[in-house]
């Protein structure tokens, strides 16, 4: 009996040291999946966000501009080089109305399609979301074609070029979607809808960088300015970066170490601070346009 209780004291003492670095290592693997998600979701919130206000101003502007015929208001961006309304181009016209005010559906419509408890609710209004939001990306990206390469409205060719790249992601990554979907691969379906997008709104992440670009420069005292080698790489960037981001957290969440999903975290919110810099840049800007206020940088 005395040597059952001595060996059952020293097994218990050979055990001891090894359940507390267990259990370290469970809450350090609980705290990196955390860190991880809850950046994603600080990302998305603040994405979704940022697209509805641009949603308002695309409304706003475009939308009623249609409405009430009075197309000739979107010269307003002249100062900036782009003069969308032409007097003799009927169609041409026609195209960039549909084109600008499908972003707006896109910005609307995608985030809601992203929102798992909506899916799981309503899982009907989530497919003709769906279908409405896909007959949307193609038109744009259609639309982005012709604007650029037909009209014209690309202010240079290394714009059109990464206009055209950019479309060209956008009807495969739906084409996928749509076939991820049929074949029931959900987690793959998942990640082609995320990826799509991203891509389909470029546009925005275009305007957003832009801002956040010149809004850091400025209280950093760099002075930026419109000929600074930042444009020409954000003309990729913009749909680029969100890919690279997005690859990164998928491979972070499902094959990453602790530290891998730490840092992923970390990177996912230096890039939404970024991001919300941006939108809070943009959306007064925007505020003057749909008023009529000068643009003054």
């Amino acid at each position: 009996m005395e040597t059952t209780s001595v060996n059952t004291s020293v097994s218990n003492a050979k055990n001891t040291p090894v359940q507390p670095a267990r259990y370290s290592a469970q809450a350090k693997a609980v705290l990196a999946k955390n860190v991880l998600k809850y950046a994603a979701t600080f990302w998305f919130i603040s994405i979704m966000l940022g697209q509805w206000l641009f949603f308002y101003y695309i409304m706003s502007f475009y939308g009623f501009s249609v409405i009430n015929d009075n197309m000739e208001i979107w010269n307003r961006w002249e100062p900036l080089g782009s003069k969308p309304y032409d007097a003799n181009d009927s169609t041409g016209n026609l195209f960039f109305a549909a084109h600008a005010i499908g972003a707006g559906i896109v910005a609307f419509g995608g985030a809601l399609q992203l929102i798992p408890k909506l899916r799981t609710v309503a899982p009907r209004f989530h497919k003709i979301n769906g279908y409405v939001y896909l007959l949307t990306v193609f038109c744009l990206a259609m639309s982005g074609f012709y604007l650029s390469w037909v009209r014209g409205t690309s202010p240079d060719t290394l714009s059109a070029i990464g206009t055209s790249i950019n479309g060209f992601l956008i009807l495969g990554f739906a084409y996928l979607t749509v076939k991820t979907a049929r074949n029931k691969q959900l987690a793959s379906h998942r990640k082609w809808a995320i990826r799509l997008f991203l891509v389909s709104n470029a546009q925005w992440f275009l305007r957003v960088g832009v801002f956040s670009y010149m809004v850091t420069g400025t209280v950093a005292g760099a002075n930026p300015a419109f000929g600074d080698p930042f444009f020409p790489i954000w003309t990729f960037a913009c749909f680029l970066l969100p890919l690279a981001s997005a690859q990164l957290y998928f491979y972070a969440s499902e094959k990453g170490s602790n530290r891998l999903k730490l840092l992923t975290g970390g990177v996912l919110c230096g890039l939404t601070l970024m991001m919300l810099i941006g939108v809070m840049g943009l959306t007064p800007f925007l505020i003057k346009i749909i008023n009529g206020e000068a643009i003054v940088f």
